[in-house]
């Protein structure tokens, strides 16, 4: 099998897909080494084995809504898109949701994955609760009262054991409007990111480091905003539907020119039914302290002439700060730069160590799902938990039934 993107073959001598926890819970003791898959989106190894793969998408079972605790307990192999719909029909709502809506749930939190806006946490800041099968096949339950324990396994690299169920929370269902603004100054970037970043409720600025194409404008209905004026800091509202990627038609993507929409249908740059099958493309993605935006951006606009034709887009959002050890944004509030590139991967490969050396002075953690250079001598530095986590993971698995490559790199042979 390949992932999503098909720069990876994985490597499991076997993969198997259990109906049952009880089935799991067999394979997860009898493996020498397994890991799960969910949607098969991540770019690097994170989620290889040598060993046994299993798919969850068998267990079945559906989200279950506690209105009284505002929470929803629901299957780590289900998608955010699964999930929201669910969530809507019932009259709820998650905080936020990334880009694309087809990634699993648990991977998703894993990895550190995130949405947009600068009071808005990552994915993983909905987490009350996680349940983790050991690899004993035992199953055990942390949530949030739970302390160090719980904030060192919700973002857990697959570390420390298999994500069966997750509790998140949830709040009654609200409608955002979406606007385009296209051709933002540079300079105007650079001046006034810290109020373009605030100016709605979640905001994706596009860029190709030669010049700010758009800017997306997502805003919760009766918030107060300028995304609905003719101009936005020197942008132009768009005219037509429009792609991140300028060269594609926006007819898969979410509606825009201010059309009130359920969150689900808004909060993803692309719709919940187009469903892509592959894609070819590659991505990296560095997240910094928000205060560094601006200078971050000007120096990655010296490897515009360089980065430039190996990219399709790159889009900068913003991050709310959260507690989870190894989550790109612990204990600061954060800025994403995530960079798709084309499927080139040896000249990526080649680019990315002078990138992160540019952008190092500037503590730019790497998402986990993503391509990067980095190992663990220089990523140990960038989370204050580091060691604990590695500690945690040794003890959850002592075999290194989890183990991997990746994992390996990270933490240190």
């Amino acid at each position: 099998m390949k992932n999503w993107a098909g720069n990876l073959k994985y490597s499991a001598r076997a993969v198997e897909r259990p109906s049952t926890l009880g089935e799991l819970a067999g394979t997860v003791e009898a493996a020498r080494k397994v890991k799960p898959l969910g949607s098969l989106h991540c770019f690097n190894d994170v989620a290889d084995t040598n060993g046994i793969h299993v798919m969850l998408d068998g267990l079945g079972g559906s989200p279950e809504i506690d209105s009284t605790s505002r929470t929803v307990r629901v299957p780590g192999h289900l998608t955010y898109g699964a999930l929201a719909q669910y969530l809507q029909q019932h009259g709820w709502a998650l905080h936020n949701m990334a880009s694309l809506p087809h990634i699993s749930i648990a991977g998703a939190l894993q990895t550190g994955t995130h949405g947009s806006g600068v009071a808005n946490g990552s994915l993983s800041s909905a987490v009350t609760a996680i349940e983790l099968m050991r690899a004993t096949g035992e199953t055990d339950r942390l949530e949030a009262a739970d302390g160090g324990a719980f904030t060192g396994s919700v973002v857990g690299l697959g570390a420390l054991g298999i994500v069966t169920s997750v509790e998140l929370v949830i709040e009654p269902s609200y409608e955002v409007s979406q606007h385009v603004f296209e051709n933002l100054p540079w300079d105007t970037a650079l001046e006034h990111f810290d109020e373009i970043a605030a100016s709605a409720y979640s905001v994706s600025l596009f860029t190709d480091y030669q010049s700010i194409g758009q800017v997306w404008l997502k805003a919760r209905t009766g918030d107060d905003n300028a995304s609905a004026a003719p101009t936005f800091y020197g942008a132009t509202a768009a005219t037509t539907a429009r792609h991140p990627l300028p060269e594609m038609s926006g007819e898969n993507c979410t509606a825009q020119f201010g059309i009130p929409g359920p969150w689900l249908e808004r909060l993803p740059h692309f719709r919940p039914e187009f469903t892509p099958s592959n894609g070819d493309e590659l991505q990296t993605e560095y997240i910094l302290p928000r205060e560094y935006a601006a200078a971050a951006l000007e120096t990655l606009r010296s490897f515009a002439g360089r980065v430039a034709p190996l990219l399709y887009a790159s889009e900068m959002r913003t991050i709310a700060a959260d507690d989870f050890w190894l989550s790109p944004a612990f204990n600061r509030d954060s800025v994403a730069f995530h960079f798709t590139f084309k499927p080139r991967q040896s000249d990526v490969e080649a680019l990315l160590p002078e990138i992160e050396a540019a952008l190092s002075p500037f503590g730019a953690r790497p998402h986990w799902g993503k391509l990067f250079a980095s190992g663990s001598s220089d990523v140990a530095p960038l989370y204050p938990r580091f060691t604990d986590f590695r500690d945690l993971a040794q003890a959850q698995d002592p075999d290194r039934k989890f183990r991997n490559e990746f994992l390996d790199k990270i933490l240190g042979e």
